[in-house]
């Protein structure tokens, strides 16, 4: 496959931070078929680092992209529209890694859990942090959701209603200036920079979550227990993290994972028949957990637990915001397993 030649990820455009033009246009080429997976992949850490910066959630971008034959000025323009004109800080912090590397942007950890967190932390994977966000901040939150998918918590037929960005109990809702300053939490920031032992982290622009009660029409879709990383040996260390915007019950449709697993998941896959694909055994019967916790509590868990959703048996939906902070990975793709 001969490749047109791209763009530097130092050309810049209106927007002035680096990559946004090199970007742009593989998602052109992938449009023709003129680019190859493995060019993809080498670049793929950089291009989510670059959404980071700009506040743009991985499916939207996609979606658009895909969906529209966009000039490069155009889709300036529609990040503006979507996301808003990129902070001068976040374009500098960008251009200066791309530039200088991690060292340009780091800073000393400051520890803010104690030796019983972290022993609790590395015995079990997982840990919650209360009072990771005000409580004011999470109920405003809840509206933002309720107002987006057009529900009212006082009329449960509305929370079933059909939504084009409502996938299962996904919420393709990212940009909102609430839903911002809870992804900004310094405590949440903090926590992972400590468990990542640096300071060069990037927070992701995800989704939220929704997951009402189940009824006679309508029964929980998932995620139940899964990875969201390769099970190719060995795994990476990888943190992934979900704030509760309202208190949760164990049975209402609690986070789940398997405590400790980080510890055990190796051993079990050796343990497997060949050929046996370990994403499709019962995880559940390696000890799953709900984690019931209080609006503005944030669990960390490490990404080889297992982990998912679960169905919400109470009365009351379950809300929550995906949060993540990671360093940029350069280190090529291997594949997933």
């Amino acid at each position: 496959m001969n490749t047109p030649l791209l763009c530097s990820s130092e050309e810049t455009g209106t927007l002035q931070i680096m990559h946004l033009k090199r970007f742009w246009q593989k998602k052109q080429l992938i449009r023709t078929n003129q680019i190859s997976q493995e060019q993809l992949q080498a670049e793929w850490p950089l291009d989510k680092m670059l959404l980071s910066a700009l506040g743009l959630g991985l499916e939207q971008t996609l979606s658009y992209l895909f969906g529209t034959a966009s000039t490069f000025e155009a889709f300036e323009r529609w990040i503006v529209g979507v996301a808003g004109v990129p902070s001068s800080q976040n374009v500098s912090r960008f251009n200066q890694y791309l530039q200088a590397g991690a060292s340009a942007i780091s800073r000393p950890v400051v520890p803010v859990l104690s030796e019983q967190e972290i022993e609790f932390w590395e015995t079990n994977g997982y840990m919650v942090i209360p009072n990771a966000v005000p409580k004011e901040d999470c109920l405003a939150a809840v509206q933002v959701i309720n107002d987006f998918l057009g529900i009212s918590l006082e009329e449960p037929d509305s929370w079933y209603q059909s939504h084009a960005d409502r996938k299962g109990i996904m919420i393709q809702l990212f940009q909102h200036p609430v839903l911002r300053k809870n992804r900004f939490s310094d405590k949440i920031r903090m926590v992972f920079e400590q468990l990542w032992n640096r300071t060069d982290l990037w927070v992701s622009t995800d989704r939220v979550g929704f997951n009402p009660p189940e009824r006679a029409n309508w029964t929980f879709p998932g995620p139940d227990l899964h990875w969201d990383v390769s099970l190719q040996l060995p795994i990476p260390f990888g943190l992934q993290g979900i704030l509760y915007l309202a208190d949760t019950a164990a049975n209402q449709g609690a986070f789940t994972l398997v405590p400790g697993f980080h510890k055990r998941l190796e051993s079990w896959l050796h343990s497997l028949p060949p050929g046996v694909d370990p994403r499709k055994q019962d995880l559940h019967s390696l000890g799953s957990f709900p984690v019931a916790a209080q609006a503005g509590d944030f669990i960390v868990w490490h990404h080889a637990l297992p982990h998912g959703s679960s169905p919400n048996t109470a009365h009351l939906p379950r809300y929550v915001q995906y949060i993540s902070y990671a360093p940029y990975n350069d280190e090529p793709a291997t594949g997933w397993k």
